[in-house]
């Protein structure tokens, strides 16, 4: 949590019942664990084990997961944004530039020959 600058005064942490499997315990004790990182507003939900401890582990776990793949994703985008660019602003090669004035002169001929003709003159 240190490495992405999650601190424990970021996250609201509470505790409801849990469901499913694991018998008298998960009915009578809230060992569901819902933490809420307030800067990004992210939620996660644990409910893996039948201890609230483990559970509160589980859940920082997935949290620290899903804030890393957040980060992935933005500096992934950023990255795709930057090449692009690159990709934009780089010259052509002569071969290019030569077959781009090839087809706009191919098209400006057949462009030519659809123009109706002038009887008048």
């Amino acid at each position: 949590m240190d490495h992405l600058g999650i601190r424990e005064s970021d996250l609201e942490e509470s505790f409801v019942r849990s469901g499913g499997p694991g018998g008298q315990n998960v009915n009578k004790v809230s060992t569901c664990v819902v933490l809420k990182h307030l800067p990004t507003g992210l939620t996660v939900r644990c409910q893996a084990e039948r201890s609230q401890a483990q559970n509160r582990h589980a859940a920082r776990c997935l949290l620290v997961r899903k804030l890393e793949a957040r980060a992935r994703e933005k500096r992934n985008a950023e990255a795709r944004s930057a090449a692009k660019i690159k990709l934009q602003k780089r010259k052509r090669s002569r071969g290019s530039k030569e077959e781009v004035l090839k087809s706009k002169r191919e098209r400006s001929e057949i462009k030519h020959r659809r123009r109706r003709v002038n009887f008048d003159e």
